[in-house]
């Protein structure tokens, strides 16, 4: 049995590198109020490991997680990188996907029935740039507002939205 007590986020690490960094601005300062138990501090994973035993990480991590954050941005839906494709050690990692890592995060968090919140690294929500999956599931939020033609990070959006 699992006790889920962290917090899981998923992102297009490098398209949405800032929106990630911020959040855990927000998270790791004394200031503000955001805070949040990362399920990435359990365990961690080689760039050089095979995508199987990255999802295999990836699981462990969610399996411990109670939700499950996603930051949105322009290339997260099509995001490819994960896909078990080019991978002829089937019988070493004991399984095989065709999801790319988001996909096979989103759709986890679907199956283990984490409470999903989705932040698009925007100032609009846009469905169309969010995984199948989850598009009309959990909560939706832009994490940013636009004052003045400039965008902003909007703080207390994103902590409303993650609690």
């Amino acid at each position: 049995m699992h006790y889920r007590t962290k917090t899981y986020i998923a992102a297009d690490w490098t398209g949405d590198k800032d929106a990630v960094e911020q959040l855990y601005k927000w998270n790791n300062s004394n200031y503000w109020g955001l805070s949040f138990h990362d399920a990435h501090e359990i365990t961690q994973s080689n760039d050089s490991s095979k995508n199987c035993s990255i999802k295999a990480s990836l699981r462990s991590r969610l399996d411990i997680s109670k939700k499950f954050v996603i930051i949105v941005g322009k290339g997260t839906k099509s995001r490819r990188a994960g896909e078990c494709n080019y991978c002829f050690n089937y019988n070493k990692c004991g399984s095989s996907s065709n999801k790319s890592f988001i996909e096979y995060e989103c759709d986890k968090a679907i199956r283990d029935g984490l409470e999903i919140v989705v932040l698009y690294n925007a100032a609009t929500v846009d469905k169309t740039k969010c995984p199948d999956i989850i598009k009309n599931v959990g909560t939706h939020v832009a994490m940013c507002y636009r004052s003045e033609g400039k965008l902003y990070w909007d703080y207390q959006a994103v902590k409303n939205a993650i609690g």
